[in-house]
């Protein structure tokens, strides 16, 4: 069982951007391979190289979709399919928009372990009851995410929780689930952390992007 991060990066530019001191394309992959996720899988269009360029040396894979594969949840099932061929023991994909680059390592690490504890949920991280991302999603359900494309991805996992799939909704405390980029670092709430551990914290709600 391995856990991939999917990062969706729909602008080169902003993925080179200055994110408190380094390239905001660096600062995620770096949170998610501290907190544990293998493969880290970027999806990007990247036509001059410059994203490639500046990926140099991380420990994450780019993977180009297809010129007919709408930005949102079919790039993320783009991403999924290809951490499963990357790894075949990838048994989930966390739904990652690059924008979100404040999110800790620790929460990587709290949806991993809630992962190994039942395979077939999703899970979605949530700071004082509001959820945000990355949102952790089996593998088994990309061929039904990719069934509601052109959805973004946050409203197309959210549709599947609404029809039915099971899921699940952590409480961890971390300010940058939910603040993203637009928020600057120093103005980020005070990281809370979870109340006990998090495998245990468990709840089954709905939430709402």
């Amino acid at each position: 069982m391995t856990v991939a991060a999917i990062i969706l990066a729909p602008d080169t530019p902003a993925a080179l951007a200055d994110a408190d001191g380094e390239p905001a394309m660096r600062r995620v992959i770096q949170a998610a391979w501290s907190g544990g996720a293998l493969p880290i899988v970027v999806v990007a269009e990247d036509p001059d190289g410059k994203l490639a360029e500046g990926m140099a040396g991380l420990p994450a894979t780019l993977t180009q979709p297809s010129s007919d594969e709408p930005r949102g949840i079919a790039w993320f099932v783009h991403g999924l399919r290809a951490a499963g061929l990357a790894v075949s023991e990838s048994t989930a994909g966390l739904l990652w928009p690059l924008r979100y680059v404040w999110v800790d390592p620790e929460t990587v690490t709290s949806l991993v372990e809630a992962h190994g504890a039942e395979l077939a949920e999703i899970v979605r991280p949530s700071w004082l009851g509001e959820a945000g991302f990355p949102i952790l999603t089996p593998i088994g359900l990309a061929n039904d995410l990719a069934t509601l494309v052109p959805a973004h991805g946050g409203e197309a996992v959210e549709s599947l929780i609404a029809g039915g799939a099971a899921h699940r909704v952590l409480e961890l405390g971390d300010p940058g689930i939910v603040h993203d980029i637009s928020t600057q670092r120093s103005a980020l709430p005070d990281y809370q952390g979870p109340a006990q551990p998090s495998a245990a914290d468990l709840s089954t709600a709905g939430a709402n992007d």
